[in-house]
């Protein structure tokens, strides 16, 4: 196979595509677009996310050291487009979007009430790293929404129809393919 060599940069795809939600001290919530966001840790459970500092909840993420988490869906698609393109300085973005802010159980950041999933996470420390910083940070609370529990109570967020990013685009992922652990089992 050929390959052709390109200059050093980030092709780590697909990521997923999530919103940030924040609260400033005033009780402002904004909403940030985040593609650079992961797991860093099991046990403590830990994520990371990437911010530049020109963005407008930088100086909120700094300012409180609190955020959440919410995981986006095909439904949340333009949102999630809006949220990462409009700036919080010139538009409620939860207003604009008719999205629920709901309380969270342990930070003032609200969860999206429209995300399957909200992850509320207290920063522990700030790395700064260039074009972003990172906000390393401890997940102090996960809340799933009951559409998508079972009879046995497994989470299935596959039906939520979660959406990726892959380089400018944004995709719904699709087929389940093997569960951990399947190129291994026995019959």
């Amino acid at each position: 196979m050929e390959k052709e060599i390109w200059k050093p940069g980030n092709m780590l795809y697909p990521l997923p595509a999530v919103m940030v939600s924040v609260t400033d001290s005033g009780g402002r919530h904004n909403i940030i677009t985040i593609a650079w966001a992961g797991t860093v840790c099991t046990n403590p459970p830990m994520v990371s996310i990437s911010v530049r500092p020109e963005r407008h909840s930088f100086r909120i993420l700094q300012e409180t050291g609190e955020f959440v988490i919410n995981l986006t869906t095909r439904e949340l698609v333009y949102a999630t487009d809006y949220c990462g393109v409009k700036s919080g300085r010139d538009v409620d973005k939860f207003r604009e979007l008719g999205l629920t802010a709901l309380p969270a159980r342990e930070v003032r950041a609200p969860l999206i009430g429209e995300s399957p999933v909200n992850i509320e996470c207290r920063v522990r420390t700030v790395t700064p790293l260039g074009s972003h910083h990172m906000f390393l940070a401890d997940v102090v609370a996960v809340h799933a929404d009951r559409r998508y529990m079972d009879e046995r109570n497994k989470f299935h967020l596959e039906q939520a129809d979660p959406v990726v990013y892959s380089h400018g685009v944004y995709y719904a992922c699709g087929e389940a393919l093997g569960t951990f652990g399947f190129s291994v089992k026995k019959g």
